[in-house]
């Protein structure tokens, strides 16, 4: 294993019964990464964070965070880890205060009541912190959720689907956090369905009935996919398609003579969305291809 990584996955299988949530996953995550998991419902990444924090056993494989065994040492683990679960799971007739002191008491320190006054003012439920959790929206909740992980300053941080529920506003002011934590040295595994979200990720690794599909940072992603430049001379606009187009466009250019009578040129991406989709479509033709054998 990669020591110098906070987190290794090797080989990883997980099966439910005959059902096989993961399969053969491997991939390391550098100290100070934002690390996404993208990915449709049942992909397997609910499965591959509750293996990773220790709740949930593999099958088959190896697992290091922050070079312990999360399975067999989980007591040293959990003390260096936050987790927010994609369901909040708080105790409704608390207040929101309430709930983090609790999460929070088994790292208490000299400063403990101050850090559970700074999350709650970060998750912006200042005004409602004495409130019960039960009369709150589920937005809300979510926001005491991810107090409830970051109040104890973990080195690592799951977070399985941080942002739903919450307005655009607060969410950008979330990310904006979460990237601030990573220049601290905090890492980051984050699991998520918003395609715009995946693209604040350094990594993003695209799951599908459990099988890892790509793990590279999201832009190389979109530039290993065809994109279209136009190409305007005068009047005239021709369109020609390329794949890797920041190496292929110098090309196409100097095929051109660069001409000086080329006044604009333009460059159209496929989304981050096509390009997932495309990679979905094309694992399921393999699967299917594969079961007709």
């Amino acid at each position: 294993m990669n020591e110098s990584a906070s987190i290794v996955v090797q080989n990883l299988d997980k099966f439910f019964g005959k059902q096989k949530a993961l399969k053969n996953v491997d991939l390391s995550i550098n100290k100070g990464q934002i690390y996404g998991l993208l990915g449709p419902n049942g992909a397997g990444k609910t499965t591959l964070i509750r293996c990773l924090i220790g709740a949930t056993k593999p099958t088959k494989g190896k697992l290091s965070v922050l070079g312990f065994n999360p399975i067999n040492q989980k007591q040293k683990v959990r003390g260096l880890i936050g987790y927010m679960p994609q369901t909040p799971a708080l105790y409704e007739d608390l207040t929101a205060s309430e709930n983090i002191r609790f999460f929070a008491y088994p790292h208490q320190n000299e400063n403990f009541s101050q850090r559970i006054n700074e999350v709650i003012d970060f998750v912006g439920l200042t005004k409602r912190a004495h409130d019960q959790v039960y009369k709150f929206s589920g937005g809300m909740k979510q926001r005491v959720s991810l107090a409830c992980a970051l109040v104890h300053h973990p080195q690592i941080l799951f977070l399985d689907e941080p942002t739903t529920g919450i307005d655009p506003k607060l969410r950008e002011t979330f990310w904006q956090h979460f990237r601030d934590l990573t220049q601290q040295g905090t890492t980051i595994l984050v699991s998520t369905h918003q395609m715009g979200e995946a693209m604040y990720c350094d990594r993003l690794a695209i799951l599908h009935e459990g099988t890892l599909l790509a793990d590279e940072p999201p832009r190389q992603l979109l530039w290993k996919q065809q994109a279209k430049i136009k190409l305007q001379r005068g009047t005239t606009e021709a369109a020609r398609m390329v794949s890797h187009y920041p190496e292929q466009l110098p090309k196409l250019l100097h095929k051109l003579g660069l001409d000086p009578s080329i006044n604009r040129i333009e460059i159209e991406e496929q989304t981050l969305e096509a390009v997932v989709l495309e990679m979905i479509n094309e694992h399921e033709k393999q699967i299917n291809q594969e079961g007709v054998q």
